[in-house]
């Protein structure tokens, strides 16, 4: 604490660094939380890596469900990366500080990445939707030219919706309190700590929630009302079984990704407890990439069957 106060005890100058004062641990837990927190940062990493190399090699998942999924892996690597490996760094070490440059960079590939898992899941409810409701018409509707405009778009839009916020962040000024309460240089703490007038950046963040999140998640809604009003009409309940395991994966993600930042951003506590915003900030951010791998690599025969025959192919040079 003496730090911090030395460190923020100076008035009316320009702040040049912040303090990211972590997760609320008591000091005894710490190396056991550093432990953890390690062990799902690295799950993360080999999980979606995985996932992306048996993509590239099995030319049996070359479609347009795989293409949306080896994205979604390479977002959830990415968006792991920008914020666990400094929170990992802090728990270990007793210099809290991060660099106001690396602190807009921070928000800028959080932003990024965040908000391209958001648009990828659209997607992929999209191609769940003319599966199960268009399946003879799938490869028609799902085309290349199709399949490459729904990657590429959610990039474009991401890239300029996080430089817009990383922009505006960039025009306040920080005199004397830099002191950050969380794990990451978030949007709504850094605004808590600025000295400028934040009323564009709140109106543009409260505008932006609804394009960014709220459309997205009622278009995914809307695809799941047809996909089961569709999945009703099917008479078979093998029809129905398996209608519902094509979707239980991605509904699985979904509900995770989504339950957690409605409940960070779109459901904020009366006391605005610092405690419940880094916990659900957690969800979203390390937990969520670290169980996508399990949910679809552990629930699919695709995945489970491309693992065996990458590994095989492998390993027959050897046997000879």
């Amino acid at each position: 604490m003496s730090q911090v106060q030395s460190m923020t005890g100076r008035n009316q100058t320009t702040v040049s660094e912040f303090l990211l004062l972590g997760l609320p641990i008591e000091s005894e837990h710490r190396n056991p939380f550093y432990v953890l927190f390690l062990a799902m940062y690295v799950t993360t990493v080999l999980g979606n890596l995985l996932i992306i190399v048996l993509i590239c090699l099995d030319p049996h998942l070359h479609t347009p469900m795989y293409l949306f999924l080896s994205n979604l892996s390479f977002s959830d690597l990415c968006f792991s990366s920008v914020t666990m490996p400094k929170l990992l760094q802090n728990m270990q070490s007793q210099d809290l500080s991060i660099s106001y440059a690396g602190c807009l960079t921070q928000i800028y590939f959080f932003m990024l990445f965040g908000d391209l898992e958001d648009f990828l899941l659209v997607a992929m409810a999209y191609d769940r939707y003319v599966a199960i409701c268009f399946p003879l018409h799938y490869t028609t509707i799902m085309s290349p030219r199709l399949c490459l405009f729904l990657v590429v778009l959610p990039w474009v839009l991401t890239t300029f919706h996080a430089l817009l916020h990383t922009l505006l962040m960039a025009r306040l000024h920080f005199c004397a309190d830099n002191v950050i309460t969380h794990f990451f240089c978030d949007l709504s703490a850094l605004m808590k700590l600025s000295c400028s007038d934040t009323r564009v950046n709140e109106l543009v963040i409260f505008i932006m929630v609804g394009l960014v999140i709220v459309i997205p998640f009622l278009l995914i809604i809307m695809s799941y009302a047809r996909i089961v009003s569709s999945i009703l009409k099917v008479p078979s309940v093998r029809g129905i079984c398996k209608a519902f395991s094509t979707c239980g994966s991605h509904l699985t993600v979904v509900s995770l990704f989504y339950g957690s930042v409605i409940g960070l951003y779109l459901c904020p506590s009366s006391n605005h407890s610092t405690v419940k915003e880094t916990v659900m900030a957690m969800m979203y951010a390390v937990v969520t990439p670290m169980l996508n791998p399990f949910i679809y690599s552990l629930r699919n025969r695709d995945m489970k069957g491309a693992l065996g025959r990458v590994f095989c192919r492998k390993q027959a040079p050897f046997s000879l």
